[in-house]
């Protein structure tokens, strides 16, 4: 009788081990999704719409294509940092996602928060498209018509994480 406890208590210790290893992941991919009711190619009012704490930025970042980050949202904490969204425009439509998150105060420089973010990608979109620099590292997938990626840079002196989603654009060869 007692042989049969001593291996049942090792079964019960896994079984609830990889519970807790299911909650984990499944809080950690809501965490790196977009927000319930956002999607690329909505308008702002349909944005505000969807999170209604989400405030307009005074002094919106530009990049290139028109993009505008005129929105933001609260931090969200995904891998050990506090990322925070910015909602970029072009043309009246939501074109891009950002999640940023300084890692300066990391010890690792957010290596840690960039390789739980790629397995996260992995397991959603499948494997990567990757590289490494010296000082930075790049991960991204494609899934539909949405590109994804995650960025670390760990620069002493600006260490930071970066997911990504925004809308995917193909390009004649000819306009290369």
């Amino acid at each position: 009788m007692t042989d049969v406890r001593l291996l049942s208590a090792p079964l019960i210790l896994l079984r609830a081990l990889a519970a807790s290893a299911i909650l984990l992941a499944s809080g950690a991919l809501h965490a790196q999704a977009l927000p319930p009711g956002v999607r690329l190619g909505m308008s702002a009012e349909e944005l505000q719409a969807a999170l209604p704490a989400a405030e307009r930025v005074h002094r919106p970042q530009r990049l290139g294509g028109g993009l505008v980050g005129s929105w933001r949202a609260a931090p969200v904490e995904m891998a050990g940092l506090l990322f925070e969204p910015t909602f970029f425009f072009a043309a009246s439509e939501l074109r891009r996602v950002e999640y940023a998150a300084s890692a300066q105060s990391a010890p690792d420089a957010g290596a840690a928060a960039f390789a739980s973010l790629v397995q996260w990608g992995r397991g959603v979109f499948g494997n990567e498209l990757a590289s490494r620099d010296p000082g930075s590292a790049y991960a991204a997938w494609v899934s539909g018509d949405t590109d994804v990626y995650v960025q670390q840079l760990s620069d002493p002196r600006r260490a930071s994480v970066r997911l990504v989603y925004k809308a995917r654009q193909l390009r004649d060869g000819s306009e290369l």
